[in-house]
This record gives C-alpha cells, sequence and structure tokens, in this order.
C-alpha cells in the first residue's frame, strides 16, 4: 500500500512539473523550426490527401478539395 502512495506522490509530481505558463518573449524560442515534427509540412498534407482519396475517408487534416482528389 505504501509503494502505491508513493508511486501516486512522483506520478502528481511530475504531472505538477509539466504544467507551465509560456510567457510571451519565450514562444519565439518555441516556434522555431527546429521544434517542428514534419521537416516538409506540405508535403505531409498532399499525402494525407491522397491516402483520404483512394481510402474514401476524411480526416481533420485542413486539407480542402472538390472530392475528385484533384487537391
Amino acid at each position: 500500500m505504501n509503494r502505491i502512495r508513493i508511486l501516486l506522490f512522483v506520478l502528481l509530481i511530475m504531472f505538477c512539473i509539466g504544467c507551465t505558463t509560456v510567457q510571451p518573449w519565450e514562444r519565439e524560442s518555441l516556434s522555431s523550426p527546429i521544434m517542428i515534427f514534419d521537416k516538409n509540412p506540405i508535403e505531409k498534407g498532399i499525402k494525407i490527401h491522397h491516402i483520404e482519396f483512394r481510402e474514401g475517408s476524411a480526416g481533420a487534416t485542413g486539407s480542402q478539395s472538390g472530392g475528385c482528389g484533384c487537391g
């Protein structure tokens, strides 16, 4: 029972450490291009659009078209 309390306490501390307020002058470093996961987000969007067209599915990716697959 004591181990469970310790584990919950450690998880609570880890959760609280992750919550922070970003100041306006800190946002510049957080929006740096090195923080982007995809090297080419436009190419990724086109690839997702083609997959959606082939599968007949649509996700909330922001790509817009008339449904003909022409982009």
